[in-house]
C-alpha cells in the first residue's frame, strides 16, 4: 500500500511541475520549437532544471543497493542503438512538434480539461496498441530456429 501512495504523491509532484512548468500548454510548446517565429526558450530552463535534478538524483540513489519499494533497479541493459529506438525517437518527436503534446505533458493536462489532450491521450493509446500488435505478429512471423 505504501508503494501506490508514494508512486501516487510522486505522480501528483511531476504533473504539477509539468503544469507549473507550461509543458502542459500545447502552445508554449509549440512556441518552444518556433525558432524562425515566435520562439520562446523557457521550456530550455525546465528541461534543463529537470535535467540538474535528475543526474543528482541518479548520483546518490544508484549507490544504494536497492530502491526502497523494489528488490532491485530496473534500468535498461542494453546500449545499442537500433531500428526501434531511432524510429521510436523520430516518431515520438514528430508527434510532440504536431501537437505540443509529449505523453508525460499530456497527462497533466487532462487533469486541467485541456480537450485536445483526451484527444492525444486516445491517439497515443491506440499508437501503443497498434506498436504492441505489429511487434507480435513481427515475432511470430520470424522463421523459427532448429534446436
Amino acid at each position: 500500500m505504501r508503494r501506490i501512495v508514494f508512486a501516487g504523491l510522486i505522480g501528483l509532484i511531476f504533473g504539477s511541475g509539468i503544469a507549473v512548468s507550461g509543458m502542459a500548454n500545447p502552445a508554449k510548446v509549440l512556441n518552444f520549437f518556433d525558432f524562425a517565429g515566435s520562439w520562446d526558450p523557457s521550456l530550455a530552463l525546465v528541461m534543463g532544471g529537470a535535467l540538474a535534478v535528475t543526474a543528482i538524483g541518479y548520483f546518490f540513489v544508484l549507490k544504494r543497493p536497492a530502491p526502497v519499494f523494489d528488490k532491485t533497479f530496473h534500468l535498461p541493459t542494453s546500449r545499442e542503438i537500433d531500428l526501434p529506438l531511432v524510429a521510436g525517437s523520430v516518431i515520438f518527436g514528430i508527434g510532440w512538434g504536431i501537437t505540443g503534446f509529449c505523453p508525460g505533458g499530456s497527462i497533466p493536462a487532462l487533469g486541467l480539461g485541456e480537450p485536445d489532450a483526451f484527444i492525444f491521450v486516445a491517439a497515443m493509446i491506440g499508437g501503443i496498441v497498434l506498436a504492441r500488435s505489429a511487434r507480435q505478429f513481427l515475432t511470430n512471423r520470424e522463421p523459427q530456429t532448429a534446436r
